[in-house]
C-alpha cells in the first residue's frame, strides 16, 4: 500500500472522530451549564483545555462566553480543530485518495462537508439553539461509520482507517476525562448531590456511556466512572479498549505474532496496552487522574510519532508539519 493513501486514509478517520467528539462535547457542556453554578466561563473554558485550544481562542475572542466557545469549535476556520476545519480536513483526504474509498464512502464523506458549510453561512441561527445541529453532526459522524462498515473490504487501508479512528478517540476520551474530573470532583460545597449526580451523568453521555454505564455499576459514583472510561475492555469508547483495538490493527497491517513486535509502534502500543490490562483504578486515582492522563497523552503521541516513522516514511517540513498535528491533538 502506498504511504500517500495510508497517511491520507489514517488522517481523514482523525479529523472525523475529532470533529464528532467536539459536536459531542459542545452538547453536553451545554447540558451541565443548565445545573452548573460555578463561573460559566470556566465550564466553557475547559472545553478549549480539553482540545488543547486555549491560545489559539484568546488570540480571537475576549470571553470564554457559551457562544463565543460554541462558534470556535464549530464555524472558526482559523481553528483547526473546529469541527467545519476538521471535515475540511477529512474531505481533502479524502478526496486525495478517492480511487482506493467505496463511492458510497466518499459520497457519506462529502455530504457531512458541504452539510457543515452551508450550516456556517446561517451560524447565528445555529449558535442561537446549537442541540439540533449537534444531533445532525454526531449523525453524520456515525453514517460515515456505518457507510465504511458496510462496503469496505477489511485491508490494510481499513486497518490504518480503523487505528486513526481509535488513535483519536482514545486521545480525546482521556482529555475530557481529566478536564471534567478536576471540574466534577465532589470536592466543593456549592454543588448539591443532585446536580453532582446529573453533572458527572452528562460526563458519560459525552462519550455515549452512560447507558453501559449503568448497566455495569447502576449508581453513579466518580471512582467507577473513571474505572469505566478507563478500564472496561467491552465499551468502545474507553482507553483500554481503544488502544488494544489499534493494537490489533497494527498488528494486522505488520503481520507480527500477539507476543512479539516487528517495530517501534507496535513495541509503544503494545506496552501502553498492558499498563493498562493490568492496572487498577484505585492505583490511578491515588497517584493522581491528571498524571495518569499527562502520562498516557505523551505515550500515545509518541505511538503516532512511530507510526508515521513506520509506515508513512514522511521526512522535511511535511513530516514536521504532521507530527505537530499529532502533539496538538
Amino acid at each position: 500500500m502506498l504511504c500517500r493513501v495510508a497517511n491520507s486514509v489514517f488522517w481523514m478517520s482523525r479529523y472525523l472522530e475529532r470533529a464528532e467528539n467536539a459536536a459531542r462535547f459542545i452538547d453536553v457542556t451545554s447540558a451541565i451549564a443548565l445545573g452548573y453554578r460555578g463561573r460559566d466561563e470556566g465550564l466553557w473554558s475547559s472545553l478549549l483545555l480539553a482540545g488543547g485550544d486555549v491560545e489559539n481562542f484568546q488570540q480571537r475572542y475576549t470571553k470564554a462566553t457559551q457562544a463565543n466557545v460554541t462558534r470556535f469549535l464549530l464555524f472558526d476556520r482559523e481553528n483547526p480543530n473546529s469541527v467545519v476545519s476538521c471535515l475540511a480536513s477529512a474531505r481533502e483526504n479524502a478526496r486525495s485518495i478517492r480511487e482506493n474509498l467505496t463511492t458510497p464512502m466518499w459520497e457519506a464523506v462529502n455530504r457531512f462537508y458541504l452539510r457543515v458549510r452551508a450550516a456556517a453561512a446561517n451560524s447565528e441561527q445555529i449558535l442561537a439553539q446549537p442541540h439540533p445541529f449537534l444531533e445532525q453532526i454526531k449523525r453524520s459522524a456515525h453514517q460515515v461509520i456505518g457507510v465504511t462498515s458496510a462496503t469496505w473490504s477489511r485491508g490494510e487501508a481499513w486497518q490504518f482507517s480503523t487505528m486513526g479512528y481509535l488513535l483519536e478517540r482514545a486521545d480525546k476520551t482521556s482529555r475530557i476525562l481529566d478536564v471534567k474530573y478536576f471540574i466534577l470532583h465532589p470536592d466543593s460545597e456549592h454543588l448539591s448531590v443532585g446536580v453532582d449526580v446529573i453533572q458527572w451523568g452528562a460526563l458519560l453521555e459525552t462519550t455515549s456511556a452512560l447507558q453501559m454505564y449503568r448497566r455495569t455499576f447502576g449508581r453513579i459514583e466518580p471512582a467507577k466512572v473513571v474505572e469505566f472510561l478507563v478500564l472496561n475492555p467491552r465499551f468502545p469508547r474507553s482507553l483500554r479498549f481503544c488502544v488494544w483495538q489499534a493494537e490489533d490493527s497494527l498488528r494486522a497491517i505488520s503481520g507480527s505474532p500477539p507476543q512479539g513486535f516487528n517495530n517501534r509502534a507496535e513495541q509503544l502500543l503494545g506496552q501502553l496496552s498492558a499498563q493498562l490490562s493490568y492496572a487498577r483504578v484505585s492505583d490511578i486515582l491515588n497517584d493522581g487522574l491528571h498524571e495518569f492522563v499527562d502520562d498516557f497523552q505523551v505515550r500515545l503521541n509518541a505511538v503516532g510519532e512511530a507510526v508515521f516513522d513506520t509506515f508513512f516514511q514522511i521526512s522535511g517540513p511535511e513530516r514536521q508539519s504532521q507530527q505537530q498535528r499529532i502533539i496538538s491533538t
